[in-house]
């Protein structure tokens, strides 16, 4: 089957970001390019778009949507191969500070998922899990795969990886299977690491609609990418580099990164640096889960800054917010 992708909460976010043609916009995940496209077409002659993306194949498509683009006054677009974690170097470099408007798509595009690099576990592949074409995730500054991880880790170290990562209820039996399994030979493929799992979860636990590796694979994928560490860079950079008046959105998927973003956003806020508008997260209508089941988990979180922003509460509040609350 061919990889597709779609974005999601598209209509949402073009309706928060409120783009105007003049604006200074950076993507930075570029993905599937869908949310890329819309915000590109928003965009006239005075505009500047920065897409971002670690995965060289998806900075391809965006540079694609861009050549497509025959308007004789398109915006100028900087397309980016690197980690977010990295905004600020990459907006340093450009020269481009402030920005009006950021997005952030968290969820992992379609055509990963179907290139053989590990992601999936319903597919029999070199367990990677790296957003690079078969090595280190660009920008990352982290060589691991999810081989190297499953093969090295002690049983505590996974079990403590595959729980705060993933929330695997059973992820001391999980590791502990998946320990077992390595003891016969290095586990290099999804489809050796999948039947470890299973014969590390009750038969109950198979039977349910989510598949029993779902939350392995998660935090696997998590800790290879080292997406927590990202997350957290990333954010605090596009706080930094907003504009007064600038916004950012962000869309999360599962419950580890959101609780980072709300968290992060919230911290902001309460250092007077804006308001996290609306409170209340937005989620995908019915109409949309139905087409596209991928976005029955997503949230949509969005800040706006200030006009007049406290450098020194800026300073403080973004270096102390903790993973975790």
């Amino acid at each position: 089957m061919e990889a597709r992708h779609d974005s999601v909460l598209v209509k949402e976010v073009l309706e928060v970001l409120h783009i105007q043609p003049s604006d200074t916009v950076v993507d930075a995940t570029l993905g599937g390019a869908g949310h890329f496209k819309e915000i590109l077409s928003r965009l006239g002659g005075d505009g500047t778009i920065v897409g971002i993306d670690a995965d060289p194949a998806a900075v391809e498509r965006a540079r694609e949507a861009y050549g497509n683009d025959r308007r004789p006054e398109r915006p100028v677009a900087h397309l980016i191969n690197d980690n977010f974690r990295n905004l600020a170097r990459i907006l340093e470099r450009l020269n481009i500070v402030p920005v009006d408007k950021i997005l952030f798509d968290l969820g992992w595009s379609g055509y990963q998922i179907g290139s053989p690099r590990g992601f999936s576990f319903r597919r029999d592949e070199p367990l990677l899990m790296t957003y690079g074409e078969g090595g280190p995730s660009t920008g990352l500054r982290t060589s691991e795969t999810a081989a190297d991880i499953v093969n090295t880790f002690s049983k505590e170290d996974l079990a403590d990886l595959i729980f705060t990562y993933g929330e695997e209820l059973f992820a001391h039996s999980i590791a502990q299977a998946i320990v077992a399994e390595r003891s016969r030979g290095r586990i290099l493929t999804t489809g050796v690491l999948v039947n470890a799992i299973l014969t590390g979860v009750p038969q109950w636990y198979r039977q349910r609609k989510i598949h029993p590796a779902t939350k392995t694979f998660q935090a696997l994928r998590i800790a290879v990418n080292d997406e927590i560490g990202a997350l957290r860079e990333g954010l605090a950079a596009a706080l930094r580099a907003l504009a007064p008046g600038g916004r950012l959105a962000v869309i999360s998927f599962h419950s580890v990164e959101d609780r980072v973003v709300k968290n992060l956003l919230r911290d902001a806020a309460q250092a007077g640096l804006g308001a996290v508008r609306p409170k209340k997260p937005i989620v995908p209508s019915r109409f949309e889960i139905l087409a596209n089941r991928r976005a029955r988990s997503a949230k949509l979180r969005v800040f706006e800054r200030v006009v007049t922003v406290p450098k020194a509460s800026m300073a403080d509040s973004l270096e102390s917010i903790p993973v975790y609350a």
